[in-house]
């Protein structure tokens, strides 16, 4: 056999046992999860524009059955052609009108009518449109990170916290997947809502940062079935893949804000 055919053979052979081991590892992860889209009805593909608006919503629900409170609530904006980042972050206790129910808190409206309420109350209140989601409870949160990061993803705690019975030191150190919630959660200070974003949005950038290390892209595949395994999202998979994969190859910066502006 000639050296060129030995060399096309060998990659060959590395392409699909590399192929192998993502599609396994993606199936375990998948296969693990609690299929929460599974009665979701999925847009079309070729009809999700270049600019993409979605709403990420963290939600209290105790299964994937019900819709559950916007614990956290975000709208990120993610650009294909220019792989441009936003992340919008909404204050959950924020007074708005809410279509059919009046004035109550944003976060009610995803619990009473679904991601088409709650996008119809984020154009009617901010002029801001979401028509896509993707929803995951605290649970399913925890699972993902801890099977994405079992030695805990490294983040800079801004102060001591103490929430739920989790208690967290200031400085640099490692969370697991429940000490990051609380993290993300924590809002019993001065700053309530406006210290709980700004902690989101670190938490965010942290494990975006971090997803490009060398052992976290090997654990990647197994992740990547378990997270859209557990999420409910109007989207399809392929369009989630596509841009999380894309957002990954460079290093890239997400700019972020907040409603209402701090201080406002």
């Amino acid at each position: 056999m000639r050296t060129f055919q030995k060399v096309i053979l060998g990659l060959l052979t590395v392409a699909v046992v590399v192929i192998g081991y993502f599609s396994f590892e993606f199936i375990q992860g998948y296969s693990s999860a609690n299929q929460s889209s599974a009665d979701v009805q999925k847009v079309d593909a070729k009809d999700v524009p270049s600019i993409i608006n979605v709403a990420l919503i963290g939600s209290d629900a105790r299964s994937n059955d019900e819709n559950g409170r916007s614990d956290s609530l975000m709208v990120a904006q993610y650009n294909q052609k220019t792989k441009q980042a936003k992340l919008i972050s909404i204050m959950r206790d924020s007074y708005v009108d809410i279509p059919g129910y009046g004035q109550d808190k944003i976060n009610a409206a995803y619990s009473y009518g679904g991601i088409d309420l709650l996008n119809q109350t984020l154009k009617e209140n901010f002029k801001l449109e979401a028509p896509y989601y993707a929803s995951i409870t605290f649970q399913d949160f925890i699972d993902c990170v801890d099977e994405l990061f079992p030695a805990g993803v490294k983040i800079d705690a801004e102060k001591d916290l103490d929430l739920d019975g989790v208690y967290i030191k200031k400085g640099e150190q490692t969370m697991d997947g429940n000490t990051l919630l609380q993290y993300a959660r924590f809002r019993e200070d001065e700053e309530g809502d406006f210290g709980r974003i700004r902690r989101q949005q670190q938490v965010i950038k942290s494990i975006s940062n971090q997803l490009k290390d060398v052992t976290s892209i090997l654990k990647l595949p197994k992740a990547i079935g378990k997270l859209l395994g557990s999420i409910k999202t109007n989207l399809p998979e392929s369009i989630l893949i596509d841009c999380g994969m894309d957002f990954l190859k460079d290093d890239k910066t997400i700019d972020t804000l907040s409603i209402p502006v701090d201080g406002s």
